[in-house]
């Protein structure tokens, strides 16, 4: 006979050596709940499964279904450097597809809209990240009419793909090397990326990252360590790395502000190069690469461009403030707004505990209630059991033993 969520109950009772009394009231049940609950005669609620999981040290997932915790094929993507460690990258992702596995349970996954389609008629990958992108800026600027996601701010960028595509984002600290990590599945479209002081390497493996998620790439989890544009053999990385050039650069917008900068005889002073930087928000490298492919720049010249610094060009630019801007912002750790909203508000409806939350943030559950729900000491402490026997009896019907 199959075992049930009861079965799993009392292995996980078993595990903690209680009594059956002292586990109800570790886990905020009186005794006759619990004893009526393990006799099938009432029906374990969500909250009383998150108790249970939480005391346990078990998911709810695993209560209901008996399967462990999702975890992540792995397949790393290097362009050179030692290869980052299999069992730190699966703990970076699975702290994020925990918060995922909590939703989906709870029947409120994220919304995932469609996605563009990949041209697959067009045979060359370089042709179908050139696409791929081109479609993906008709998506994210559908509301707004003809637009452009070039220059846009990091921050924005991220929301609007969020909003677009479905695909939740973090900056949030990876393995030495790990520049961003992918991973999509039917439930979730997932992108990491590392704090870092170099904000335009970091917006660029964003948008290599949406390149890998929208072109279905990445079923397995994706690990970029050390991106080279230009210099890897895979085909898919070579078209996401052609959708972000096209994406943050694209061919005709290079054209019209290269005009606009150059002088009568096509060429750009530093500082007239330097406004293009400040322009497209990516790095002197990556520009360069650009103009020259785009043969509006001859070698000497994109070698010279090259070599100025991203900071050096917001200088001689006048932006330092954006700089500045575009910098405090890649240091900071930050979180999938949606994926904490959406656990926040399962725990404020009380079908779920501040566990899942707190594990996304890397916080301490107590640490974390404290924040949320400061202690008020004019008011006592309701007295233990008090709420509980003054809850309705069946709870909610939810879960079936």
């Amino acid at each position: 006979m199959p075992e049930s969520v009861i079965d799993r109950v009392r292995r996980v009772m078993e595990a903690t050596s209680m009594s059956q009394a002292a586990f109800a009231e570790k886990v905020g049940l009186t005794p006759d709940k619990l004893s009526k609950s393990l006799a099938g005669v009432r029906r374990f609620t969500s909250l009383d499964l998150a108790l249970i999981a939480e005391t346990g040290g078990r998911t709810v997932d695993w209560l209901l279904t008996g399967r462990e915790p999702l975890r992540p094929a792995f397949a790393a993507r290097t362009a050179g450097g030692a290869a980052p460690r299999r069992g730190r990258v699966s703990d970076a992702a699975e702290r994020f597809t925990a918060a995922y596995e909590v939703l989906e349970l709870l029947g409120r996954p994220p919304k995932l809209p469609p996605m563009p389609t990949v041209r697959t008629d067009l045979k060359r990958f370089v042709d179908q990240g050139k696409q791929l992108a081109q479609d993906a800026v008709g998506v994210l600027t559908a509301a707004d009419g003809p637009g452009t996601v070039a220059g846009l701010e990091t921050d924005v960028l991220i929301t609007a793909c969020t909003q677009a595509f479905g695909v939740d984002v973090a900056v949030t600290r990876l393995p030495d090397a790990v520049d961003g990590l992918t991973w999509q599945t039917d439930t979730f479209r997932l992108i990491l990326i590392r704090p870092t002081e170099t904000w335009t390497r970091q917006r660029f493996t964003l948008a290599h990252e949406l390149g890998h998620i929208l072109a279905r790439d990445a079923q397995g989890l994706v690990v970029e360590s050390h991106l080279a544009p230009g210099r890897q053999k895979d085909l898919t990385e070579v078209r996401a790395n052609v959708f972000a050039s096209n994406l943050l650069m694209p061919a005709s917008e290079v054209r019209d502000q290269f005009r606009q900068v150059a002088d009568r005889h096509g060429r750009l002073t530093d500082e007239a190069f330097s406004a293009l930087v400040v322009a497209f928000k990516v790095s002197p490298s990556a520009l360069s690469a650009r103009l020259s492919q785009l043969r509006l720049i001859d070698p000497k010249s994109a070698l010279h461009c090259k070599g100025l610094t991203t900071e050096i060009c917001h200088l001689l630019a006048g932006a330092t403030d954006a700089f500045q801007r575009q910098l405090a912002w890649a240091r900071a750790e930050r979180f999938p707004v949606r994926l904490v909203a959406a656990l926040y508000k399962c725990y404020a409806e009380g079908e779920t505990t501040l566990r899942p939350l707190a594990a996304l943030l890397g916080m301490d559950v107590d640490h974390l209630h404290d924040l949320l729900d400061p202690a008020d000491p004019e008011i006592p402490e309701p007295v233990a059991g008090e709420a509980e026997e003054n809850a309705v009896e069946e709870g909610d019907l939810i879960f079936q033993p």
